[in-house]
């Protein structure tokens, strides 16, 4: 894993991403000049993009949520979805942290209201008893080995390798201050890693 970690920094750092920008218009939502939101809700594809959201009723939108369950080896830690990763970082105590490690999906997600820590008001997380600065290269560091490590699942790997669209996550907030993921942040991710799978 060191090696492909090496290698995806390598051409992480030439990658150009193409951050695509949502246009509000009439209540309804555009990215790319291609419908996003109506009255409906969300649109999962289109001829440009992929919108990625546990709550749709698309493979790939499903399968490359940070919700969808892929066990996976992080640190020595074991994760049943990366989301487990960003809502177990929000806990100072390394046993209930290891504990949330294990959840997978909505509940998850859930889990971020068991917690007594606010890491908004410190801005910083902990990961294994260590205190990290949410905006700094050392925490950046640390989400792209998780990334790499979820590709050791060959269900993950295989499923963002073979998505033909560029990947969008509309509903994701855009501040770090807010939230331990941001949208830019996911998209950059998930688009920079299907690059280096492809290349």
């Amino acid at each position: 894993m060191n090696k492909e970690l090496e290698e995806y920094i390598k051409f992480r750092d030439n990658y150009k991403f193409d951050y695509k920008k949502i246009i509000e218009d009439n209540n309804n939502l555009y990215c790319d000049n291609e419908l996003l939101k109506d009255e409906n809700g969300y649109i999962a594809e289109s001829s440009k993009w992929l919108n990625i959201s546990y709550g749709l009723h698309n493979n790939y939108s499903r399968l490359l949520s940070n919700l969808f369950p892929y066990e996976f080896t992080f640190k020595d830690c074991k994760f049943n979805s990366i989301e487990g990763f960003f809502q177990g970082i929000k806990y100072k105590d390394i046993e209930l942290q290891k504990q949330v490690f294990k959840y997978s999906g909505r509940d998850a997600l859930a889990l971020k209201s068991a917690s007594s820590y606010d890491w908004t008001i410190s801005g910083n997380i902990y990961f294994l008893g260590k205190e990290i600065k949410r905006d700094s290269k050392e925490y950046d560091d640390l989400v792209t080995e998780l990334y790499i490590s979820a590709l050791q699942n060959k269900l993950y790997r295989n499923a963002l390798k073979n998505c033909k669209l560029p990947i969008i996550h509309p509903i994701g907030i855009e501040s770090k201050e807010e939230t331990t993921f941001t949208r830019y942040e996911f998209e950059f991710m998930l688009n920079s890693l299907h690059a280096f799978l492809n290349k």
